[in-house]
C-alpha cells in the first residue's frame, strides 16, 4: 500500500507543496513507522522528485510529525506517533493531495 501511494505521488509533488519535512526521533518506538517511512520509501520519492526539498529532522525526543509546506508559507501536520510506515505514506498522500488551511 505505502509503495503504491509513494508511487502515485510521482513528480506530482511540487505542484501543490514547496517542501516536505519529516521530524522523528532517532530511538522513540513511537516513531518507529516514521523511521521505517524514510528508510523504506525516501529513496523512491527522491528519485520521483530530485529538485523537490524533502527534509529529515531527526531530534530526541521529538514527537513524529510530517509537515508540508504550501505557497505564501502556509504549512499543515499530522502527527504520526505510532503509526506504521504504510500509515505515514497515507499521510503525506494526503497533505500533498490538500489545500492548505487559511
Amino acid at each position: 500500500m505505502a509503495a503504491a501511494a509513494v508511487r502515485t505521488l510521482g513528480s506530482s509533488l511540487s505542484k501543490n507543496l514547496r517542501e516536505i519535512r519529516v521530524h522523528l526521533c532517532q530511538s522513540s518506538a513511537a516513531s518507529k513507522g516514521a523511521r521505517d517511512f524514510v528508510e523504506q520509501y525516501y529513496v523512491t520519492l527522491k528519485m520521483s522528485n530530485p529538485d523537490f526539498p524533502v527534509r529529515i529532522r531527526e531530534c530526541s525526543g521529538v514527537q513524529a510529525r510530517v509537515w508540508a509546506r504550501y505557497d505564501f508559507g502556509k504549512e499543515s501536520s499530522v502527527s504520526v506517533d505510532n503509526m506504521s510506515a504504510d500509515q505515514v505514506a497515507s499521510i503525506l498522500l494526503t497533505l500533498v493531495q490538500s489545500k492548505p488551511k487559511d
